[in-house]
């Protein structure tokens, strides 16, 4: 099944073409960041003009359209976003260039050689592998601070968060914010529920690998849950009747509650649902 974006939406929700995609977030309190890259960010943060995500967006296709295509950036970002949670400030950094060797590998998994080679030729990816596998090396324990689902939201995402959470504003954004230690006891119950099911294996691996993630940052981070620019891919009605961990949690409370017919049909119609958002991808 495919759909193409309602054409009735109205101008304010236009945006670029590409690229359609969820994000998962933490923010770290400053505490976590060690020097000289603490002293950094808070005189980041004391600029008052960090960027939003729509910025990272223009900077990423900026780098698309370039002749030849940058698939990874030859520097690091040096920005990031910014939040406040209890009067605390929070970062989230970008690190572009490691999520750009990340996503490459994705690519190569995900899609074949020939279309490949016509998006970025192999000589280039051969390098970037090359140049990743060095950084490597030297930054054993680094990891991204942002994760990306292209053409979806990954339903483990999920998990992490409450209905009562969700911040909708049309046009603007959908998320879901969360403290850290939230989203780690949400994901630890619904990983003890989903071990003692059957049929469940793939959200339960999803979930460890979230999980595993997670832990590497200060306990008192928060996680956000962006829908990026699903919010121009989708009909406003579709994104504004979106309850989706909502209908996650309450397909987990009956397995937890013994009832296999209702979780089934709860987490079926879920994954359906975005089965369908995921499906556009191969659209033309």
């Amino acid at each position: 099944m495919s759909e193409s974006p309602d054409p009735l939406l109205p101008a304010a929700r236009s945006a670029p073409a590409v690229p359609y995609a969820s994000y998962l977030r933490v923010y770290e309190p400053l505490a976590a960041f060690a020097e000289p890259e603490r002293t950094h960010w808070a005189a980041y943060a004391r600029r008052g003009r960090t960027p939003t995500a729509q910025d990272e967006l223009r900077r990423s296709l900026a780098d698309l359209v370039r002749v030849p295509v940058v698939g990874v950036p030859a520097q690091e970002s040096a920005d990031a976003f910014t939040a406040e949670a209890g009067g605390v400030l929070l970062i989230c950094p970008w690190r572009t260039r490691l999520r750009g060797w990340l996503a490459l590998q994705e690519l190569v998994e995900s899609f074949p050689r020939p279309v490949l080679d016509a998006a970025l030729p192999p000589a280039a990816r051969r390098l970037a592998t090359e140049e990743y596998e060095r950084w490597r090396e030297r930054n054993p324990d680094a990891r991204p601070w942002i994760r990306t689902g292209v053409w979806q939201v990954p339903l483990r995402w999920f998990v992490l968060f409450a209905d009562e959470e969700r911040e909708y504003l049309p046009g603007e954004r959908l998320r879901y914010r969360t403290p850290m230690v939230q989203a780690r006891r949400r994901l630890a119950r619904a990983l003890r529920t989903l071990r003692e099911a059957e049929g469940y294996g793939m959200l339960a691996e999803g979930l460890v690998e979230v999980g595993s993630w997670l832990e590497e940052f200060h306990p008192r981070s928060m996680v956000e849950l962006d829908y990026g620019g699903l919010l121009y891919a989708l009909p406003a009605e579709r994104l504004a009747a979106d309850r989706s961990a909502k209908d996650l949690a309450a397909g987990i409370a009956a397995l937890r509650a013994g009832d296999t017919e209702g979780a089934q049909e709860a987490y079926g119609e879920l994954a359906e649902r975005w089965r369908a958002v995921r499906e556009r991808l191969f659209a033309n």
